[in-house]
């Protein structure tokens, strides 16, 4: 273990470096982060998640820096240009830009203006110029390197060459490149212009026409739109400084006298700085901006995600779901309550007054027959008008009819997962399957989607796109292991999630469950083939088993912690179970008296709280919604009015709110609250539901625009500069 690295992060987290110590030695054993913020307190001092998720990522980038490090050390190694003074110097670099400057002077490098002077034999006049000194004269000295045969065919020629030599020195000196970096960071400005001819093609980007902003203050969600207008080649983007500040700042560093050689060294500087200089910082500050930039917006989609993987569960209610449809009709699929396909069928209540009838008495006839609970309708193409539909088919009282976000549903039902689960049916059907599971239980059934279809990012396509499914998948694995899985019911998709299992894990408990039938205690999950101790391990408190013999298999209490309760339930000479129902006889508990060297207090407030509500699901509980009556597109908005909404989606700009008109309205930060509002997400969640007032509806750009502000404070929205992600 790398005690530097260790220092580092421990510095950088403000946390104690025996947690990191602890953390990092508990990933390299191959313990999760669920494992570890849920199961090993004690070692690492009560670390949450995030904090244990920014360990590993941080040791991780400081051993990619090391690769580096190794690689550099060993090239000049083996061409005999390593000194003591140059290894330390690459050993002491913190940063990737510091190391790479260090090395940049003995890079192998490709044919330069200054390689050619070289070889020209110029480079003493060059040393001759950097050395300024009063006496000397660099046109009478040039003189002496005139050269028809290796080029030089006039002192100017000379002097240029000299010039090119000097002015790769200035580009590789590693203090001229912190100074350039700095003024690069502090004041470089965003300039954009929109490319001649361009205007209507581009007219997405209007926004950013004709900008000057300083890269510093420039949001994420901005720059990347601005860098993905110059990808499409509608935009001309340059971030950079004032040149002539640039160039002075460079100047005073490496002109110190006042001679005809210094003069030489200014011309140097300039050109070293317009030729070389400029664009490797510009490059530089790009790669560090859209970093920053996309751990901005890869941040953004990652809480959105999680607010909607975490969304209120309907419940195990016999569910009848439908997908919308005009011309191709609606395909119904009636679900049992453990989600299992019982019926399917198509009914067309928006085409004739015959099929309207047809399709009222087979929504009658199965709500009947199936005991349905609940009404699960898509909200995509004729959802309100099949919403209104069933409303007037004055069906029981106890069945609720729910609109539900169908995003991703059409890509669940053409994948391999929904061909597996469901190999003889159609994907029209799967989809509607899809749709009333995702009711029942958002999270189980939107595992099964690649996050990036779920529609609730902000610039996703433009983000890197392995960071983003790295922060998307540590979501859906900290969601997974937070709410716990009932391993007898749960698809192979959702038993993948579970700490210390995969995929392949979990296709095997999967087919167990098939082949042998329900496990009836978590002991019994070691018989599945391939799971081995360290996997049980990290499963094992996140799997539940309902009803099993052990009360506490149904809990998020660890098998290894089941002697510490039994212990506790002997004390007090009652059963584990008594103690788990009788609050009378928890309360009799010293939890101080169980304390041992591997468990501690931290622990034990764990267990205590367990067994208080065992195997509780932290999400919230669910309540009905219902979109505005009358209001079914977007010709029936009109300005001022008053309506419910549910938040889709929550950008750094704004909140996109669904009013029932299968278009999205934007409430931008400005409008979200009569105070003001730095980050969104200080105020509204994905999946909230919120009142909104319409303030303008432009049809033709097909654009809503919302406020949740109070009326007598409402303005007029701020323009966005929001691109379609």
């Amino acid at each position: 273990m790398n005690e530097r690295h260790i220092a580092t992060v421990a510095k950088e987290l403000n946390i104690p470096a025996k947690g990191v110590i602890a953390t990092a030695n508990l990933l390299n054993e191959g313990s999760t982060v669920p494992f570890i913020s849920r199961y090993r307190k004690e070692m690492t001092g009560s670390l949450d998640e995030v904090v244990i998720t920014s360990i590993r990522d941080r040791l991780s980038q400081l051993a990619d820096l090391d690769v580096r490090r190794a690689a550099i050390l060993k090239s000049l190694d083996e061409r005999d240009l390593l000194t003591d003074e140059l290894k330390a110097a690459i050993e002491g670099a913190e940063v990737l830009s510091k190391l790479e400057d260090i090395y940049l002077p003995y890079r192998p490098k490709r044919r330069t203006r200054a390689t050619i002077a070289r070889e020209r034999g110029l480079e003493p006049l060059a040393t001759s110029i950097m050395e300024q000194m009063d006496a000397f004269d660099p046109e009478g000295e040039a003189k002496a390197y005139i050269d028809s045969e290796k080029g030089v065919e006039s002192v100017e020629d000379a002097l240029q060459g000299a010039r090119d030599i000097v002015a790769e020195w200035i580009n590789e000196d590693a203090d001229a490149r912190a100074l350039m970096r700095n003024i690069f960071t502090k004041k470089a400005v965003v300039d954009s212009k929109v490319l001649k001819g361009k205007d209507d093609e581009g007219a997405k980007f209007r926004d950013y026409f004709e900008i000057a902003e300083p890269i510093a203050k420039m949001s994420g969600h901005r720059l990347l739109a601005i860098l993905r207008g110059e990808r499409e080649k509608v935009l001309r983007v340059t971030i950079r400084p004032d040149a002539d500040e640039a160039i002075e700042i460079l100047t005073r560093k490496f002109a110190h006298s006042s001679n005809p050689s210094s003069e030489q060294v200014r011309m140097a500087t300039e050109d070293c700085y317009r030729r070389m200089l400029a664009f490797s910082m510009e490059t530089e500050l790009r790669i560090e901006a859209k970093e920053r930039a996309d751990e901005e917006a890869i941040g953004v989609f990652s809480e959105n995600l999680r607010e909607l993987l975490m969304a209120a569960p309907l419940g195990e209610k016999v569910t009848l779901a439908i997908d919308p449809g005009f011309r191709t009709g609606c395909k119904i699929v009636v679900l049992s309550a453990q989600g299992g396909l019982l019926h399917n069928t198509a009914i067309f209540p928006t085409q004739s007054d015959r099929q309207r009838t047809e399709a009222a008495e087979t929504i009658r006839d199965l709500c009947k027959r199936h005991n349905v609970e609940a009404i699960a309708i898509g909200n995509g193409t004729a959802s309100r008008e099949t919403e209104s539909f069933v409303r007037t088919l004055e069906l029981p009282k106890n069945i609720s009819v729910v609109m539900v976000n169908e995003s991703g549903a059409s890509i669940y039902s053409a994948s391999e997962i929904a061909r597996e689960e469901f190999p003889k049916e159609d994907v029209t059907v799967r989809g509607s399957i899809s749709i009333g599971r995702r009711l029942m239980d958002p999270l189980a059934e939107l595992v099964k989607i690649d996050p990036k279809s779920i529609g609730v990012g902000q610039y996703q396509h433009d983000v890197d796109q392995s960071k983003l499914k790295r922060s998307l998948d540590d979501v859906v694995v900290s969601c997974v292991n937070g709410v716990g899985v009932e391993v007898n019911t749960a698809s192979f998709a959702l038993l993948a999630y579970v700490s210390g299992l995969g995929e392949s894990l979990a296709k095997n408990i999967a087919n167990y469950r098939e082949e042998r039938g329900p496990f009836t205690s978590r002991a019994g999950i070691k018989k599945v083939p391939r799971l081995g101790p360290k996997a049980y391990e990290q499963a094992a408190g996140f799997l539940r088993i309902r009803n099993a013999k052990n009360p506490l298999d149904a809990s998020a209490v660890h098998p290894e912690s089941y002697g510490i309760i039994e212990g506790m339930a002997g004390d007090l000479k009652c059963t584990v179970a008594d103690l788990m129902k009788k609050a009378d006889l928890r309360e009799k508990i010293d939890i101080k008296k169980y304390v041992t060297d591997s468990v501690g207090l931290p622990t034990l407030k764990d267990i205590m709280d367990e067994l208080a509500k065992p195997g509780r699901d932290p999400r919230a509980s669910y309540e009905q919604f219902s979109f505005a009556e009358g209001v079914h597109k977007p010709e029936d908005l009109k300005p001022g009015m008053r309506l419910p909404g549910i938040v889709t989606n929550v950008t750094n700009f704004g909140a996109f709110v669904d009013v029932g008109v299968h278009q999205d309205g934007l409430v931008h930060v400005s409008q979200l609250a009569d105070r003001f509002i730095k980050n969104p997400m200080d105020v509204v969640k994905v999946n909230q539901k919120v009142s909104v007032r319409v303030v303008d509806v432009d049809l033709k750009r097909s654009r809503i625009a919302l406020s949740m502000r109070s009326e007598e404070r409402n303005g007029a929205p701020k323009k966005n500069g929001r691109v379609s992600s």
